[in-house]
């Protein structure tokens, strides 16, 4: 059976600037006509620092196209997903990774699996993942995002779900600007893989558990263009350990190829007044039940 979803008519007015959370940009999503204020257009183009290697331009370039692991919990709860702790990385792992591969791409999933217990408003899930998102990162050298003042700010939040939402990505991003700054943008990446990978992960698992999952599929086939952007952005680094993830990504993307993403493309149209400039791009999106397995599969096998 193929799943054949036309994506039409969803604007995304600002940037969930409170969230800090990036919706795809442009020709690289096939979500249909979105909203772009020119507020979110600077925050996208414009670098803090000049990049000082092939490989942090493309990071640069790359970075904003991946949906962060906020965005993608956020997606298939909207999708009708519930709350399942079961298919989440358990927090007592948090201590068997010493690598800094390890390290770092755990950071993603825990990030990825912090950001599905807040947006589910799971308070005790929230505050555990947060943990375990702080040894990794203190094993990693990551002192600012993760501090003592975020702990505080953490517990006095657990119940205001905005506020919540707000800090968590807050560190998510502290976290890649302070990896970046110290010139390790390649562990940024697998950080970044990470907790993409996760989403996958989560996404694909609610897919089979939830019954009408068309919306959830469908934001599945949607991350062909990510994991694209994503091998782009880490094969821009030559260690040896990124090197190893990016051999998984290709092997998840050969699954993925099948998929077909179909474009109507359209003309933007501009409010000046109002600032905003909405893309009216749609999209179709066919992918199978057989090809959906193999997806979710091969997501397994790297996870």
């Amino acid at each position: 059976m193929i799943l054949n979803v036309n994506k039409i008519g969803m604007n995304f007015g600002k940037i969930a600037v409170a969230a800090g959370v990036l919706l795809y940009l442009g020709a690289c999503t096939p979500q249909g006509s979105q909203e772009m204020t020119e507020e979110s257009v600077e925050k996208t183009d414009s670098p803090a620092d000049e990049p000082k290697s092939m490989g942090e331009e493309v990071n640069r370039k790359v970075f904003y196209t991946i949906p962060s692991p906020l965005e993608l919990t956020s997606i298939i709860k909207k999708a009708g997903a519930k709350y399942d702790k079961s298919v989440l990385n358990v927090t007592d792992k948090a201590s068997n990774y010493v690598t800094q591969k390890e390290l770092a791409l755990n950071l993603g999933v825990y990030c990825a699996d912090l950001s599905y217990a807040s947006i589910f408003e799971q308070r005790q899930a929230t505050l555990h993942y947060f943990k375990a998102a702080k040894q990794l990162a203190d094993n990693l050298g990551i002192t600012s995002a993760f501090g003592k003042s975020t702990v505080t700010r953490i517990g006095n939040n657990l119940d205001n779900k905005d506020s919540l939402v707000a800090i968590i990505s807050d560190s998510y991003w502290e976290t890649d600007a302070y990896l970046k700054e110290n010139k390790q943008s390649s562990i940024s990446g697998l950080v970044i893989a990470g907790g993409w990978l996760e989403g996958m992960y989560v996404s694909s698992k609610l897919a089979e558990k939830t019954e009408n999952n068309t919306e959830i599929v469908s934001r599945i086939g949607e991350q062909k263009l990510t994991l694209d952007n994503l091998i782009a952005m880490l094969s821009s680094y030559k260690d040896p350990e990124v090197v190893e993830v990016v051999a998984d990504l290709y092997a998840l993307k050969e699954a993925f190829d099948p998929v077909e993403i179909i474009y109507n493309r359209q003309a933007p149209t501009v409010d000046k007044e109002a600032k905003v400039t909405t893309l009216n791009t749609t999209s179709t999106i066919n992918i199978s039940d057989a090809q959906l397995a193999v997806i979710s599969e091969r997501i397994d096998g790297i996870r």
